[in-house]
């Protein structure tokens, strides 16, 4: 399957609605500590593009996040030919994120180098699905565990940041899953190279809305295994709630169970617009805990827990999850 991390805004017509996303995250080894960076395109259909960049550094000794977010013409907006996206001074290339945003309430900068272990992960089980219109959104990893070195500012605090664990992500479509949970973590049990990156998530059809559908990969011992599937939905069990999320997903040779968790304090929330309307709200904690039990035959189950490390983000139409919303518009 070839890599599909080039952005996918300048073939899209200027008639119909898009939004495109390339995320980084990163966290402290020995957890409650994550910065969280986001680069986006959102175009209505018929309307003017804007791009924007998110910027959250989550400290599980704070009060809670500390969140900015910088909104840019189309002017601002392009894609450099060795790199993946560049919204004003901020720049997303292989192995280096460099720049800033800066709003009333904040003002953050950023100049991070990173190295990658393993494949990318294409979230879509087949090729086809990613030039297909259906799903409507589009998603991979290009660097689901990555290692990153560098300096954050936040406000004025100076954070040193020493190969910390984490990843990059990709993500495009013409409207935003009618509910989706992204869960990721690295160095799993301390194995750097170990990881897993699973997103979950469920569509409208007509009336009704669909099973959740989960596609990911964990890597245990250095063995990859597939997770879920549209074939997977069998077995595959969630109970999500705006702090937590319990869950069984089912792979090849492998059966995964877990929880994820993290206080309310701990979580940003945003307003993600759809091209066509109306809005979700996106629950993000990236210091989460996380308890994976991982099965696999003829070999002893095994136990893993991320204190502080992993992702634990809620996409939802709901309004009544008792999260903040950050004061910044979307689209």
């Amino acid at each position: 399957m070839a890599l599909l991390t080039q952005a996918r805004f300048p073939d899209i017509s200027e008639n119909a609605g898009h939004y495109e996303s390339f995320y980084l995250k990163a966290a402290h080894p020995a957890g409650g500590k994550a910065v969280w960076i986001r680069h986006t395109i959102h175009r209505r259909p018929g309307h003017e593009p804007s791009a924007s960049v998110w910027f959250t550094w989550f400290d599980a000794d704070a009060a809670g996040p500390q969140a900015t977010k910088a909104t840019f013409a189309v002017a601002e907006l392009s894609f450099p030919a060795s790199g993946y996206i560049q919204v004003g001074d901020s720049v997303l290339e292989p192995g280096h994120a460099h720049g800033g945003a800066a709003s009333e309430s904040l003002a953050a900068t950023w100049d991070l180098r990173f190295t990658t272990e393993g494949e990318p992960l294409h979230h879509l089980p087949y090729e086809f699905l990613y030039r297909s219109k259906l799903p409507k959104t589009k998603l991979l990893s290009p660097h689901p565990c990555a290692r990153y070195s560098g300096s954050i500012t936040v406000a004025d605090a100076r954070i040193e940041i020493d190969s910390w664990p984490g990843m990059v992500g990709h993500n495009w479509g013409a409207e935003h899953a009618e509910r989706w949970i992204w869960i990721h973590a690295a160095d799993l049990g301390g194995s750097a190279g170990d990881y897993v990156d699973i997103a979950m998530g469920r569509v409208k059809i007509g009336p009704g809305t669909s099973p959740w559908v989960a596609n990911g990969r964990i890597v245990i011992e250095g063995e990859p295994h597939r997770l879920g599937g549209f074939r997977g939905t069998y077995g595959t069990e969630i109970a999500e709630a705006p702090t937590t999320c319990e869950f069984t997903i089912p792979g090849k040779n492998v059966n995964v169970k877990g929880r994820v968790s993290a206080p309310a304090k701990d979580f940003v929330a945003w307003v993600y617009a759809d091209p066509k309307g109306p809005e979700h709200h996106a629950m993000n904690c990236s210091i989460a805990d996380l308890e994976l039990r991982i099965e696999r035959p003829h070999k002893r189950h095994a136990q893993i827990d991320v204190p502080g490390g992993a992702v634990y983000e809620l996409g939802t139409r709901d309004h009544d999850h008792g999260h903040p919303v950050q004061p910044y518009p979307d689209g």
